[in-house]
């Protein structure tokens, strides 16, 4: 791992179904978002396979493509983000979830941005740190272990 490659992780008592679907329909993300960057993302754009492409307005008032290019339902999801009809310019986000039994999950969320070349990106994707990965995933928990 490089510093450019930043995981955190933690069990969440749920089951990965449930927590899965809290992270795989992006109108719910805002709810556990704990980098403080998404605002609101509209309703049935629930991700379903890799390449589909779902949208998510920024608090900063930015609108971002989303990129699906890992998925395994319940298990795996990652995308890479963009601005609106653009490519990708190299960042991804990932989330794994490992059932540890009926209703315990291991879940764990990876921001990767070595293939990232945007130099206007780079102040923000230094400033992605575990402890805001970690954040994303004790309101994911939260909310998980409510359900």
């Amino acid at each position: 791992m490089t510093d450019q490659v930043v995981t955190a992780g933690r069990d969440i008592a749920a089951s990965a179904a449930e927590i899965f679907e809290l992270i795989a329909d992006p109108a719910r993300q805002p709810a556990w978002d704990g980098n403080d960057n998404l605002a609101r993302c509209a309703q049935g754009q629930r991700v379903r396979a890799t390449g589909d492409v779902f949208v998510m307005e920024l608090t900063t008032g930015s609108v971002r493509e989303n990129h699906v290019v890992e998925f395994d339902e319940g298990r795996r999801i990652a995308w890479r983000p963009s601005e609106p009809g653009q490519t990708p310019p190299g960042h991804l986000w990932r989330w794994v979830l490992e059932p540890i039994g009926d209703r315990s999950t291991r879940v764990t969320h990876t921001y990767d941005w070595t293939r990232l070349r945007d130099e206007k990106r780079l102040v923000r994707a230094r400033a992605t740190t575990a402890d805001k990965l970690r954040a994303s995933l004790d309101s994911l928990a939260t909310l998980a272990e409510r359900q």
